[in-house]
């Protein structure tokens, strides 16, 4: 029974015995979301901002080295699970993630300039031609390509596979549909602490070098790793334990062992269509968004050129998302899951992604003139607010409804198809996505003869709306496949319950 008054109900939809492990959970999501926010925040100014550098190197980092890793760790992690305890996997991913960040922090960036290739990176230049200046760029500042990659993969291997995972196998679906808007807006909670943060840290050592700013913030996202790492020792030690009522079943969730390889778990997906569906919804997501957003950084890189000016409109801009996320989360994705239900909310990410990335892509097309002589700003000015916004919402319907209604989809699998099925989606399926908006946008520019992101945007335009547009049918189509499973579990559970019934009646029968 839910305690306190209607409001706190609303705000705070658990029941008394379920806190024991919500509040760990949501303890456990803010630290990962604050070292992800710290991380993305400064991988794309380190990379963007860097001298022969710009926002077409993203295209390259994401499609032509995040997506092969992550292919890797997916294999990786797959192959581990069959001879390791999750529990001490989760301990290696991470403490993994935070000695490279640590090493990039304290040795690879004050040294940046000395490790970089800057001679052979310019020969190339010379033999090549200036279109390619964006993928010399990748190996002429390869420790902060490297530091990209960190921040990338922590957001698919620590936060999609090991959190979510892990989630997905203490909650069932109905508690799932009070409980997990909860766990995102303690993520937009970990963006709104960590975006404040940023902007102090860029002012307190305006010009004296970005090199303080950014072992500032490293140094948080070290010791909120070692939170991480100690809150789960204390989950994996007590928490999971404990012999509760209708937890108990659970407790060995952290031992699991499951024996299906990668490449089998991507042919059981291939042979699911419900499977295949949620592929699209990761892969549609993580397209659309990764589209527009390297095209608004290509402007924003133009208006703030210097590292510590980038820095500090993301850091704003991050604070936006986490403060409209939270409230977006709180008021509406928890109360959209139990009053629309779960296709309507599903819905809505696909919906407003779409008609904001054609309205800005619309908008860099036909520069926007007349409409910012209007409003007394230059196109420049408005080309990259309006990008800003587009951004910003962007993120806030998928962290305030795509992620807990994708998450959902997973709960009705059995435990192979959400263990080694869902490492594979959201490893491979979203970084697939990724590396699909990469490879149009590489592809466009070398059929435009360009080196630049801004001059492909109207090939760009007409793509975003086709995925956008299947994206939609496919939230169409899981939400009949969610609808037909739980039918077959009501039947299942009838069926079983007739049965006892009639176990119960023999002895009867016989006396």
């Amino acid at each position: 029974m839910d305690w306190g008054s209607p409001w706190w109900r609303k705000l705070w939809p658990v029941h008394r015995h379920e806190c024991k492990k919500v509040i760990p959970l949501l303890l456990l999501k803010f630290l990962i979301s604050v070292v992800y926010s710290i991380l993305t925040c400064m991988k794309d100014t380190l990379v963007v901002t860097s001298a022969h550098s710009g926002a077409e190197v993203i295209p390259i980092l994401k499609g032509w080295l995040v997506f092969p890793l992550a292919i890797l760790c997916a294999i990786l992690y797959a192959k581990l699970l069959n001879h390791f305890k999750r529990s001490t996997l989760f301990y290696w991913i991470v403490s993994c993630f935070l000695s490279i960040v640590l090493l990039y922090g304290f040795v690879l960036y004050p040294y940046a300039d000395s490790l970089s290739p800057h001679r052979s990176a310019d020969w190339l230049v010379h033999k090549l031609g200036s279109s390619y200046s964006h993928w010399i760029a990748v190996y002429r500042h390869w420790a902060h390509s490297l530091f990209f990659i960190t921040a990338e993969l922590w957001a698919q291997l620590v936060i999609f596979t090991l959190y979510w995972g892990l989630a997905n196998d203490l909650f069932k679906i109905q508690e799932a549909k009070r409980t997990y808007t909860l766990f995102i807006a303690a993520g937009d909670l970990g963006a709104i602490v960590s975006a404040p943060l940023t902007l102090y840290y860029v002012n307190k050592y305006l010009g004296q070098g970005f090199i303080f700013t950014l072992q500032a913030l490293v140094g948080y996202a070290i010791a909120c790793g070692l939170c991480i790492l100690a809150l789960y020792w204390w989950m994996n030690c007590y928490l999971l334990r404990e012999s509760t009522s209708g937890y108990q079943a659970q407790t060995d969730v952290f031992h699991q062992r499951t024996k299906l390889t990668l490449r089998q778990s991507i042919r059981h997906i291939m042979r699911s269509k419900y499977l295949l569906a949620i592929s699209v919804l990761v892969i549609g997501c993580a397209i659309t968004i990764n589209m527009v957003e390297v095209t608004w950084k290509a402007y924003l890189k133009i208006l703030h050129p210097t590292p510590e000016a980038y820095q500090a409109f993301v850091a704003k801009s991050t604070l936006m998302v986490g403060s409209a996320a939270l409230v977006t989360v709180l008021l509406f994705g928890g109360h959209s899951l139990r009053i629309f239900g779960w296709h309507v909310t599903a819905q809505v990410t696909p919906i407003v992604i779409g008609v904001t990335g054609v309205a800005f892509f619309i908008l860099c097309i036909y520069e926007g003139t007349s409409l910012a002589i209007w409003l007394k700003i230059t196109p420049l000015v408005l080309i990259v607010f309006v990008g800003a916004f587009q951004n910003i919402i962007s993120k806030v319907v998928k962290y305030s409804f795509f992620d807990s209604t994708k998450e959902m989809a997973y709960i009705p699998l059995d435990q192979e198809s959400k263990h080694k099925g869902k490492a594979a989606i959201d490893m491979v399926g979203s970084r697939l996505g990724k590396s699909g908006s990469s490879l149009i946008q590489i592809v466009s520019m070398q059929l435009v003869g360009t080196g630049s992101i801004i001059l492909v945007t109207p090939i760009l335009l007409p793509t975003l709306i086709v995925i956008a547009g299947g994206w939609i049918y496919s939230v169409a189509y899981l939400n009949r496949a969610i609808k037909e499973k739980d039918l077959e579990r009501e039947k299942q559970l009838a069926a079983a319950l007739q049965e006892e019934m009639a176990l119960q009646k023999q002895p009867l029968q016989q006396v």
